[in-house]
């Protein structure tokens, strides 16, 4: 059972792909189903150690690993770390749709993205203002355009939200193999 971050690491790189939180319907096993710290909220109120633990390894892990883990979502929704060799030369090729063969309304925020990168509450602002979408359209087409694996979250240690990206703009090497 995992206890520390480095135990985390390891488990996804031994099990190449894992869920962050767990899903009944998922193949794949997860951090949090895997993870034994305690599950109850302190007095003081807050996350439990539990929440607290997998909530950081799901940013950090990538963050501190950018060559040996993938953050992304997965088809169904489940956000993932995946191993990168396994992103490179299976998942990618496996899960990749090219935007313009996504609904006009992912077409028209991926745009915006590739336009101006940034984090999820000002590109929400920006989508329902330009697009006329509501709230829950704009994170149904971040989920899509994640899980076609048209944009990814930054690793960049320095940013404390999800900020989004082209996926081209961090993985240039992966896109372009697959593109020849």
């Amino acid at each position: 059972m995992i206890k520390t971050f480095e135990q985390a690491y390891q488990f996804v790189l031994e099990r190449t792909v894992v869920t962050v939180f767990g899903s009944k319907n998922s193949p794949h096993p997860s951090l949090w189903d895997n993870t034994d710290l305690s599950e109850e909220k302190p007095k003081a109120g807050g996350w439990s150690p539990k929440v607290t633990a997998v909530w950081d390894w799901k940013t950090r892990i990538p963050q501190t690993y950018p060559a040996e883990v993938f953050y992304g979502k997965i088809r169904g929704g489940d956000a993932v770390l995946m191993e990168m060799q396994h992103f490179r030369e299976v998942h990618y090729a496996e899960a990749y749709q090219p935007v313009h063969e996504l609904d006009v309304l992912c077409q028209e925020i991926f745009e915006l993205i590739r336009l101006e990168a940034g984090y999820t509450g000002a590109l929400r602002k920006r989508a329902i203002e330009r697009l006329a979408c509501t709230k829950s359209q704009f994170d149904t087409v971040l989920k899509k355009l994640q899980i076609s694996l048209n944009i990814v979250r930054s690793n960049d240690p320095k940013l404390k939200n999800d900020f989004w990206l082209p996926m081209r703009e961090v993985h240039l090497d992966i896109v372009q193999q697959h593109e020849q």
